[in-house]
């Protein structure tokens, strides 16, 4: 049994879990903050953003990229101020969600293709391509709602995790961002996948709320490990000196009433075998 140490919480939903110059960068999705946290538990508010923050990146000269949900806009933070990086209302079905922004800066963000909060009947989404000029295109229409995303090292593929259809898809990755090829990489059974970390053996961590359970799965859908926790594991990431640190945001609800008032999300972690690599 893996040990689990809380690092921080008492916040209402965190989201987009991302490793960063020596501090675990996260969104407070219902919170409406963007914060870090070093390694002793020492907390920092980053930005506000209003329209519900998610998916976190850098580009390659350090300026950070933020999700604006409900609007549907990339925010870039600029000596402390939020821009608008691009407007991709007209591109995105609905809410948009997480994102990996890869080692050029290009950012690849979904969303849920529906009102899931609104109790919406299910719709396919897209993941759209935000290129570091801010320029931006569809890439991976007729998705089931595109949610955590990695890409391995060489840069040449994109992981996403399909919450609507329970499983990792697989694309490659053309010299100009697009992505062909696609393909599934696991299929995950009941396990619908929210935010996904890769390890240096090709496994990855797959947080997965609905059954209360943390996966790590191998291509074709062997699952080496599975944890199952008290709260729903919303996203996870490896991060930490040697990256050997899987961190994993919880909480007890995804309703954002319900995450306001009871305010009892929260940052766990442990330690793993096998470090992260590539992006995020």
């Amino acid at each position: 049994m893996r040990q689990f140490k809380t690092l921080v919480g008492g916040f209402c939903f965190g989201e987009g879990p991302r490793w960063h110059d020596g501090r675990l960068f996260f969104s407070d999705m219902h919170g409406h903050t963007v914060n870090a946290v070093d390694l002793n538990g020492r907390l920092e508010v980053i930005t506000q953003v209003a329209a519900w923050p998610s998916g976190l990146g850098w580009l390659p000269d350090g300026r950070m990229l933020i999700v604006s949900m409900t609007d549907r806009k990339l925010l870039r933070l600029e000596n402390g101020a939020l821009k608008v990086h691009a407007d991709i209302s007209a591109l995105a079905s609905s809410l948009c969600n997480d994102m990996v922004v890869d080692g050029r800066g290009r950012a690849y963000v979904g969303n849920f293709g529906y009102d899931f909060f609104k109790g919406e009947s299910e719709k396919s989404a897209e993941v759209v391509l935000v290129n570091p000029d801010g320029s931006a295109r569809v890439v991976a229409p007729d998705m089931h709602f595109p949610n955590g995303s990695v890409i391995p090292p060489d840069g040449k593929t994109l992981i996403v995790g399909e919450s609507g259809a329970h499983r990792l898809t697989q694309f490659d990755i053309a010299a100009d961002g697009s992505l062909t090829n696609r393909r599934v990489w696991a299929e995950l059974g009941d396990a619908l996948p929210d935010g996904i970390a890769l390890d240096a053996d090709g496994g990855i961590w797959v947080a997965a709320p609905f059954t209360h359970e943390l996966l790590r799965v191998k291509q074709g859908g062997e699952v080496t490990e599975r944890i199952k926790r008290e709260q729903l594991p919303i996203a996870c990431a490896l991060g930490g000196p040697a990256r050997r640190t899987l961190f994993v945001l919880s909480a007890d609800s995804v309703d954002p009433g319900e995450c306001r008032h009871k305010r009892s999300a929260q940052v766990e972690m442990t330690e793993v075998e096998v470090p992260g690599v590539g992006w995020p």
